[in-house]
């Protein structure tokens, strides 16, 4: 039961990092296996591989903790591909309500890690609207344009994984500001294994960079670590608001077959000033009347809310100290 329990979150996790604006990290901290999970990551260093070369694979593999990453990977990768492509459509085709229900996901989410902070005394209080900051500034950047050299998708998966682990930032919109988002989406579509391998090398790599930081922070400032994730949370949620008006946008591969038109500058507004852009070829030239389907958006953001409160229910997370 303990690993199919991993495995249904790493289900969560694998389906939170494919949207833009969504991290897997939040699915870790709501669950309980986010300090177990930095911990664990941690343990793949120098003493792991002494204990394979003079113990044997058993003890090394009891030290890192593997059988705790097998479900919870399996679950993250299960997800990831099976869910891209209709993440993908429902991003085209159902932003809104997409949208909306991560909305309620992620702002429930905010109670749930805040309370984690043991005192709330002035530094937690100021690290939190720090991080609520540095959040919403991340929303606001313009995307850059697509690069799809191996070097490039190396340095994006470093970068990306390090905001894929912390509960708010989105490593999925990290990669789509480095301009790495379709191209890594669309290699997971069509098999390319030279970026998936290059992509994934990164990753790790940055993994066990950043995992080493934030069990620093846990350990020597964990109210303040804790309120920065949760300033993170509230700044991120201007990213996945549900309502935006597209004011500019740019034309992935053009002239090809899989030509595509993706906005890459967009303004919050409220529901009842929704619209949808007038395109010139890829110019915005004016903005015309789009139905914001308020009411569901807002059963899927009370939907979205509610499962946060499902799974802090019945997970019943035990924290492991980092």
């Amino acid at each position: 039961m303990k690993y199919a329990l991993l495995f249904l979150k790493g289900l969560a996790m694998g389906a939170a990092d494919v949207v833009p604006g969504v991290s897997g990290g939040t699915i870790a901290f709501i669950t309980g296996i986010y300090e177990e999970l930095i911990e664990s990551i941690n343990r793949i260093n120098i003493e792991a591989f002494n204990k394979l070369r003079k113990e044997g694979i058993a003890s090394a593999w009891n030290y890192i903790n593997g059988w705790f990453f097998v479900p919870l990977f399996l679950g993250i990768g299960v997800s990831i591909l099976s869910l891209a492509k209709g993440i993908s459509w429902l991003l085209k085709n159902e932003p809104v309500l997409l949208w909306s229900f991560f909305f309620g996901l992620v702002f429930a989410s905010i109670f749930f890690v805040a309370k984690q902070v043991k005192n709330w005394t002035t530094s937690p209080i100021v690290t939190f609207i720090l991080g609520a900051a540095i959040a919403y500034t991340i929303t606001i950047l313009p995307a850059s344009g697509s690069n799809d050299a191996l070097w490039y998708i190396f340095l994006s998966g470093s970068i990306a994984i390090c905001a894929m682990i912390l509960p708010g930032i989105s490593g999925s919109f990290i990669l789509v500001l480095l301009g790495s988002y379709s191209v890594v989406l669309g290699a997971i579509h069509e098999r390319e294994l030279s970026i998936i391998a290059v992509f994934g090398v990164g990753a790790v790599i940055g993994l066990l960079s950043f995992a080493r930081l934030l069990k620093t922070m846990f350990a020597k400032y964990h109210d303040v670590t804790v309120a920065l994730l949760s300033g993170f949370l509230l700044g991120s949620l201007n990213k996945i608001w549900p309502w935006k008006q597209v004011e500019e946008v740019m034309i992935k591969h053009p002239g090809e077959v899989n030509e595509e038109i993706v906005p890459i500058l967009e303004r919050t507004v409220l529901p009842n000033d929704f619209s949808a852009p007038i395109l010139e070829g890829a110019v915005v030239i004016g903005q015309e009347s789009a139905d914001p389907q308020l009411w569901p958006a807002i059963g899927l953001a009370v939907a979205g809310a509610a499962l946060i409160f499902l799974m802090e229910r019945f997970a019943a997370p035990k924290t492991k100290s980092a």
